[in-house]
């Protein structure tokens, strides 16, 4: 951690060993996004939407290193220079502040969604109880015998295929007969328990680390599988599903739902979600740019600073956007390619489960220990890096309008409170809602409205507040545009999807 005015890194070797804000980034995107969201969407949709899936993780990056240009440019705080961008006011405070506000209690209940399924991941490995026992073992033998028959259908043994299902048919009966185990809320109190606890005493390099394992294992279990799966005839990837994914369609509805609806609420999640955008330069300040930039002044030193910083920064974003780019496609490709053909969709106490069984044609009987294991991993360093991400955002929130003091010392109290309170809040709603992937779309439906109000602000960052000597290059503003135009699009689309779905519920 750097802790006072420093010279930039004058390699790209050197600049490596400052990369960290863009790990935990990823930690905290890779997660709910990936494994929920873009699967779910994989699973929907099938190969259509890979186009939607690419272009959500990569039309990001321009916006979050201009955020983070003016935080280290002008020695603020990302809310600060958002509550500053012109428009209308309400009790102080800048339009795109009350946006954020309304935007982080969904994110809230987004964790609370995320902490069912960690939830689900040890009720499914460690049952508590007899019922939870016997739960898993009636769902276990249903996800197998439905696995199984999709396995014989696709290789053309189709007597084999409906011994299979009708099999499955009789355990999914007996499943309806069993009283829901209190396996999973009590895993769910215990966890938030736990993160608040860590979150008590976590400094910024315990979090860098555990955030760097967590999701580092499950990356490689992921891409292993997706590797893997091509081994298989009757699972296999062909040329012309990626291919059909590529070109940008609209696929129709499934049972008079479009599945754009979801992907464009992943769209908000998936690589840079906007709340992770305006959080970001928070994790570049804890890591030191801000320090080793220094106060701006009008010193040719200053600035050579300054440029030699953007440029780690921009590294460390370009690396985490290949890091989750690349885990949010392998998951979105084994959800079409096993969950979409096999008919299943995650949802409610099943979520965990059902997500796991696209494993199978891979791991076999191996399939369900591994996933808990790598889904518990990725799931709670999202929930972990995540709590820890928004509590400065909204200990500054706090600050801006007045309800604490805005020295640093008051700074650290409030951000540690609040990380501490996160995941007990988050729990209050998982223990309400208990329907996980709603509460994950959710936030991304708000999340991707909120990107078009950020696209204006970071026009206005880059227009109105650039310093002269950190003006970027003339391809840079290009790709600074084409996100931002993909950040209006995908805001203005959501609402009038909601509106129209709305309107259509109404009628």
């Amino acid at each position: 951690m750097i802790r006072s005015v420093s010279a930039p890194p004058p390699t790209l070797l050197a600049s490596l060993a400052h990369l960290g804000p863009g790990i935990i980034l990823a930690s905290s995107i890779v997660g709910s996004g990936e494994l929920i969201a873009a699967t779910t969407v994989g699973a929907e949709a099938g190969f259509v939407l890979l186009w939607l899936i690419v272009i959500g993780c990569a039309i990001k990056v321009a916006a979050q290193v201009e955020i983070g240009r003016t935080t280290l440019t002008w020695g603020r705080t990302p809310l600060a220079a958002f509550d500053a961008v012109p428009g209308p006011r309400l009790a102080g405070r800048g339009w795109i502040y009350w946006g954020w506000a309304a935007m982080t209690v969904l994110i809230v209940v987004q964790q609370g969604g995320i902490l069912v399924g960690v939830a689900q991941t040890l009720s499914g490995g460690l049952p508590v109880t007899t019922a939870g026992r016997h739960w898993n073992a009636v769902h276990d033998d249903a996800a197998a015998a439905r696995i199984a028959a999709a396995t014989a259908e696709r290789r053309g043994d189709a007597a084999e295929a409906d011994r299979l299902r009708a099999r499955f048919r009789d355990l999914e009966a007996a499943k309806r007969g069993l009283d829901r185990p209190v396996d999973g809320a009590a895993w769910a109190v215990v966890v938030a328990a736990v993160t608040s606890g860590l979150l008590a005493v976590g400094r910024y390099r315990v979090i860098e680390w555990l955030s760097i394992l967590l999701v580092g294992g499950f990356t490689l279990v992921t891409l292993s599988a997706l590797v893997m799966l091509q081994f298989d005839p009757a699972w296999a990837i062909s040329g012309g599903e990626l291919a059909s994914g590529l070109v940008p369609s609209i696929p129709p509805p499934v049972g008079g739902r479009s599945p754009l609806v979801a992907a464009l609420a992943t769209f908000g999640i998936i690589g840079v979600g906007a709340a992770e955008l305006m959080f970001y330069p928070y994790w570049c300040l804890e890591k030191g740019f801000g320090r080793a930039v220094g106060p701006r002044d009008d010193s040719p030193a200053w600035a050579a600073r300054a440029r030699g910083w953007l440029r780690v920064l921009q590294l460390d974003a370009w690396a985490s956007m290949v890091v989750y780019t690349t885990v949010t496609v392998a998951f979105y490709l084994l959800g079409a390619a096993t969950l979409g053909r096999i008919g299943i969709l995650p949802a409610g106490d099943d979520m965990v489960r059902s997500l796991g069984a696209m494993y199978a044609p891979v791991f076999g009987p191996w399939a369900h220990g591994v996933f808990l294991v790598g889904a518990f991993c990725v799931l709670y360093s999202t929930l972990f890096a995540a709590a820890d991400g928004n509590a400065r955002i909204v200990a500054d929130g706090l600050v801006l309008a007045g309800a604490i003091g805005g020295d640093d010392g008051s700074r650290r109290l409030w951000t540690r409170r609040i990380a501490v309170a996160w995941p007990l809040v988050a729990l209050a709603f998982a223990l309400a809602i208990r329907a996980p992937v709603a509460m994950v779309l959710a936030s991304g439906m708000a999340q991707a409205v909120m990107l078009g109000a950020l696209a204006v602000a970071v026009l206005c960052f880059r227009y109105r507040d650039v310093d002269p000597r950190l003006v970027p290059s003339r391809w840079w503003d290009v790709l600074l545009w084409l996100s931002c135009l993909g950040f209006v699009v995908v805001g203005v689309w959501t609402v009038w999807q909601k509106v129209a779905e709305l309107v259509r519920s109404a009628g």
